[in-house]
């Protein structure tokens, strides 16, 4: 009787995994939408590639797309629908592949198409994705945005669909709710459907005139507003009064949804990750907690109404956006199986939310920060929140203890002296004239690529950077005026305008090139032109006067007989609550003279996290230098794009500056496989099937970090049998 009775559990227990192994195959074994699926847990069901015979993937197939330039990246994470790849080029072409052998089915090119007249190549921005629509066998679209546009596209001929918005297209700039035409709006990261609906977030600029951030719902058949959410409340919508200024939704821009979406179909419910209020690093033109800014959202995907939110930063100063949407987890605790979201940020916090209230897994408690700042008309928050657990999957200070010492005693002392000039030793340390150390950068801890979620075990997969930079606030005096030369006029105007991107010397920073030999890459009409219409991370500064960008020109690409001629002020209106009256000398990080970062590393980890009870599974390096690496240093590289995971065991990632693709045992961390790409791989690994075969596609577009551009996408399988 006990052997019976324990033979009809086993066999009760195989069937209902079965069943459920079965059910998540076939919920997980497509890639369709951007980040694998609307769940964003960039997770695949498959399992033909697996631990034992990952070490057997060779190249399947290599597309070009042929049109890379200087500083162009790919940071794409291709969908495959029904056989085919739907893709963008580096100038942003949208195009389909036949998924089994990589051979070009069409090309849709959004500069050369009748309905985007106008148009021009400086006006692009990244892309990371598209997104698909199906009505039955006839009625397939691809939405993409090229710039401000966002493009409507038959998805089995490549040809614009006429009958969506203006003529197959709609201009972002629109229904805003204020005049935004001048100002830079482009949409990098792809929108997500939900019924008849394309749901859209936007970049803007992160300067003082920056557009607003709202979250838009179009209608996918005509392009017609469905609905619309105001991420800076206007009044009578709550959150308005966290502003401090009853005019801040008529002049605050930012607060935007830039990296995309999450979607719980069934709940109907959608989760926003917002950026951060302009001025990025200066609040005293909005006092207050500034809601919905730095929050994550969790909206009526059908209304757009408010269900819940969180704000993970009160009042921020640092550029911390929520950089990745949140993932749909099921996790246990306390015995419970709960439907929640992870939201991982830059800080390295991992966030854990019941998905259909908001409440907290765990406390986050308000911690004292330091409230003081030296900055005029600046008030900070005094409290910031701080989870309890998890614990953060990344340092959060700098103290000298921490310094690199892998380099010369000359640069140690270096960096050791130059550290002791900077305000550091806490992640809230306000922004300072001195120089205040942010660390993790800028650019996380967790990026765009974010992170991937295995639903078998719970295990979350995030891979993030340690790169400590250096933000340092200066005075502007706005002083421009008639009694000017243009190189006077130019030099201030490039201070309140293009320094904190370019830095104080034209050296660059961040990810913003150099300008110190820009006259050797554009004469006058050319760099106007630059400056109007804005390229890829660099936004346009249409609201300037041509006299302004002549004045600019002429300091830029240092034209002595322009900068000799009396500056000629245009007659405009002034909105005092445009200026600000500090700036930034620019995104800098903080290195040594042989140029890795002055903290010791890591420099860049992927971090598996059990959610089920929040504990460390296993934590690597993630990438390396060739040169430290010959010494026997694993030290990990700053990495762009995220891990992909499977049911075989695997986990995928690029995203180092290597160049290389990597395939990790999911549940050890051990290194399974590792190869050369033609160009860094920043960018989330696809993985698919198709004619019975598995592969895994990873787009090849480097352009940063200092890296080669590339126009590649690279598919790896199994040998054909």
């Amino acid at each position: 009787m006990k052997i019976s009775r324990l033979l009809f559990y086993v066999l009760s227990i195989s069937f209902i995994s079965l069943s459920c192994n079965r059910a998540g195959e076939k919920r997980y074994s497509t890639w369709e939408n951007y980040g694998g699926n609307k769940e964003n847990n960039h997770y695949s069901s498959l399992q033909q590639i697996d631990t034992n015979n990952v070490s057997q993937l060779e190249t399947a197939w290599v597309y070009h797309a042929g049109d890379k330039d200087t500083m162009t990246q790919i940071q794409v994470n291709p969908i495959i629908v029904g056989g085919v790849l739907y893709g963008v080029s580096p100038k942003l072409k949208l195009f389909a592949l036949d998924a089994s052998s990589g051979k070009q089915l069409w090309l849709f090119d959004p500069v050369d198409t009748a309905g985007a007249k106008g148009l021009g190549y400086f006006s692009m921005n990244v892309c990371r994705g598209v997104a698909y629509y199906a009505n039955g066998q006839h009625d397939k679209r691809i939405f993409y945005s090229a710039g401000s546009k966002l493009f409507c596209v038959d998805a089995d001929s490549g040809k614009i669909i006429h009958s969506f918005g203006d003529n197959g297209k709609i201009d972002l700039h629109n229904d805003l709710g204020r005049d935004v035409k001048n100002l830079y709006v482009a949409s990098t990261t792809p929108g997500t459907i939900y019924k008849d609906m394309i749901i859209v977030g936007t970049r803007v600029s992160e300067d003082a005139d920056a557009a607003p951030g709202h979250i838009r719902a179009y209608d996918v058949h005509t392009g017609k507003l469905c609905w619309i959410f105001h991420t800076i409340p206007q009044p009578g919508e709550d959150g308005y009064e966290s502003w401090g200024d009853k005019e801040a939704w008529e002049h605050i821009g930012g607060a935007n949804a830039w990296s995309g979406f999450s979607l719980d179909e069934e709940k109907g419910i959608l989760f926003a990750p917002i950026g951060s209020a302009s001025y990025d690093f200066y609040g005293g033109k909005r006092l207050g907690n500034d809601l919905f800014a730095n929050c994550v959202v969790a909206l009526d995907a059908l209304t757009g109404k408010r269900i819940w939110h969180f704000q993970t930063i009160h009042h921020d100063v640092w550029d911390r956006d929520l950089p990745t949407a949140p993932v749909l987890v099921t996790l246990t605790k306390d015995g419970k199986k709960i439907d929640a979201i992870a939201q991982l940020s830059k800080t390295g916090f991992i966030f854990l939310f019941e998905r259909a209230t908001g409440k907290p897994l765990y406390p986050i408690n308000e911690m004292n920060v330091p409230a003081g700042s030296e900055l005029i008309g600046e008030k900070l928050s005094p409290t910031q929140p701080w989870p309890s657990w998890p614990k953060p999957i990344v340092r959060q200070a700098l103290t000298e203890k921490d310094l690199n010492t892998l380099v010369s005693d000359s640069s140690y002392r270096d960096i050791k002296k130059r550290l002791a000039l900077y305000k550091t030793g806490f992640m809230f340390t306000p922004p300072s004239k001195e120089g205040t150390v942010i660390f993790p950068g800028f650019d996380g801890g967790s990026e765009w690529g974010g992170p991937a979620y295995d639903p078998e075990t719970g295990i979350l997969y995030a891979n993030a950077s340690e790169v400590p930079w250096v933000l340092t606030m200066v005075e502007v005096k706005n002083k421009v005026g008639p009694a000017q030369t243009n190189l006077q006029a130019g030099q201030d105007l490039y201070k309140a305008t293009c320094m904190s991107c370019h830095g104080a010397q034209m050296q660059g920073s961040g990810n913003y090139p150099p300008l110190v030999n820009a006259d050797k890459k554009y004469n006058e009409a050319q760099f106007i032109q630059l400056v109007t219409t804005g390229r890829r991370m660099m936004p346009a500064f249409a609201q300037l006067s041509d006299n302004e960008k002549k004045a600019i020109a002429s300091f830029v690409l240092n034209e002595k007989d322009l900068q000799k001629e009396k500056f000629i002020p245009t007659v405009k209106p002034t909105d005092e609550r445009y200026r600000m009256p500090y700036t930034s000398t620019g995104y800098n990080k903080f290195l040594t003279k042989e140029g890795y970062p002055a903290v010791a590393p890591p420099w860049g980890t992927l971090n598996a996290i059990d959610l089920n009870t929040g504990r460390l599974v296993w934590k690597d390096t993630l990438g390396d230098y060739p040169e430290l690496k010959a010494k026997g240093f694993h030290t990990g590289t700053e990495n762009y794009g995220g891990p992909a995971v499977t049911a075989g065991g695997v986990l995928f990632i690029a995203a180092t500056s290597d160049a290389k693709i990597r395939a990790f045992n999911k549940r050890t961390g051990q290194l399974l496989w590792e190869t050369d790409l033609p160009a860094a791989g920043f960018a989330t690994p696809s993985i698919y099937e198709t004619d019975g075969r598995e592969y895994v596609v990873v787009a090849c577009g480097g352009g940063k970090l200092g890296k080669r551009s590339g126009d590649a996408y690279v598919a790896f399988a199994l040998p054909s049998k």
